[in-house]
């Protein structure tokens, strides 16, 4: 992947470039960005750049490094136990299914990962066999006597003893090794990682970059992709689902409703309780990367909803699937409620990766849902 097929992220994109020829290479960088802002992109191409820029075949170099499979390009990223991997699963056993992945989805996102080689209600890592993994490889000396990279994706998943291996090798690499570390979330990387990483943070997608690239890509039409666009946030990995409209939005919609209707009723109902019960099963059964997708699918509807409340329709691009009226239940989320709602459902998606019991938390988080719908904002009488 070259600097001119990554969508925007110009600056960034010089910067790279530019200190690369002026020979201001870091040992490690740190990636930072939310998903569908081109991190793993970024990474591909710049490591391309330092692979094939100093080569003596540029063009041979280049097309290895297009089909992924440059002698001197490494990558690591969480994976699990599957049909095909019994045991000791690490990111060699799964290298065909990247390059694929990749091809089709570069700015996709750890669930679509995880869901591509079939293990979608599980939680990838990467652990210390993986570590291990990189240490060996890294030994050894360049194949082309040039740069060795060691791309390394959503760093943020590697549990500490696989960190902890890393560390020494991270501080003090082999000469002409250079570790890409991209995460969603650097606060979850351990802080003797990420000081020894240089940080470089990607803001979101410009709304007309993501127009362009679905009309450029997708053969999108110019109204749509602008419409898209708008909707994306600056993710073009969810511009993507948008456009394919791949059903998740309905089902967290229908989700969404069922939740927010019976919490309400459910104060001082201990029947309507029951049901809040019943919906976190259904929702405990639905996968952990599910579920925390969900949550954010929330955090995203209680958004618009305060925003459409306070007047800012200009600010609102949520439509609903089902028909549900979004400026009927602005009301009810409010500054005095809003901060507590955010909270509790981050507070969730925290122990649901914690692999804390779904179950239990979703129904903690529905018994408090029901007393913030029926807070009232400050300075408004009961």
């Amino acid at each position: 992947m070259l600097f001119n097929q990554v969508i925007g992220q110009e600056h960034i994109k010089n910067h790279l470039r530019i200190a690369a020829e002026n020979g201001r290479i870091p040992h490690a960088q740190l990636f930072v960005g939310k998903e569908g802002s081109g991190t793993l992109p970024m990474a591909i191409a710049y490591a391309q750049f330092l692979l094939c820029n100093f080569s003596n075949n540029t063009e041979a170099c280049n097309i290895k490094c297009d089909k992924l499979q440059h002698p001197d390009l490494h990558f690591a990223f969480p994976v699990t136990i599957s049909d095909r991997v019994k045991k000791h699963p690490v990111s060699n056993l799964f290298l065909e299914e990247w390059r694929q992945f990749l091809n089709e989805q570069p700015y996709a996102s750890l669930f679509n990962w995880l869901h591509h080689i079939g293990v979608e209600n599980k939680q990838g890592n990467i652990g210390v066999d993986e570590a291990l993994d990189i240490v060996k490889k890294l030994q050894l000396k360049s194949y082309e006597g040039g740069y060795k990279v060691m791309i390394i994706w959503m760093a943020e998943k590697m549990n500490n003893a696989a960190a902890n291996k890393l560390l020494k090798l991270i501080e003090e690499p082999p000469q002409q090794t250079v570790f890409l570390l991209v995460t969603e979330n650097e606060d979850q990387i351990i802080n003797t990682i990420r000081s020894r990483c240089q940080a470089l943070h990607f803001p979101v997608l410009a709304v007309q970059d993501i127009t362009t690239a679905l009309i450029e890509r997708e053969q999108c039409s110019e109204s749509e992709a602008a419409k898209i666009a708008h909707q994306a946030e600056g993710n073009y990995n969810k511009a993507v689902q948008l456009l394919q409209d791949d059903g998740a939005d309905l089902i967290f919609e229908e989700w969404f409703i069922t939740w927010i209707r019976t919490a309400f009723k459910a104060k001082g109902n201990a029947a309507v309780v029951q049901q809040l019960v019943a919906w976190s099963d259904t929702i405990a059964k639905a996968g952990r990367e599910n579920q925390k997708r969900f949550l954010a699918y929330c955090l995203q509807f209680f958004r618009q909803a305060l925003l459409l409340n306070y007047k800012s329709e200009n600010l609102v691009f949520m439509e609903t699937k089902t028909g549900f009226n979004l400026s009927k239940f602005a009301p009810f989320v409010h500054a005095g409620n809003i901060l507590e709602i955010e909270k509790e459902l981050n507070d969730a998606i925290y122990h649901i990766e914690r692999n804390g019991n779904a179950k239990i938390i979703l129904l903690d988080l529905s018994m408090k849902l029901t007393r913030f719908l029926h807070k009232k904002e400050e300075g408004i009488s009961s």
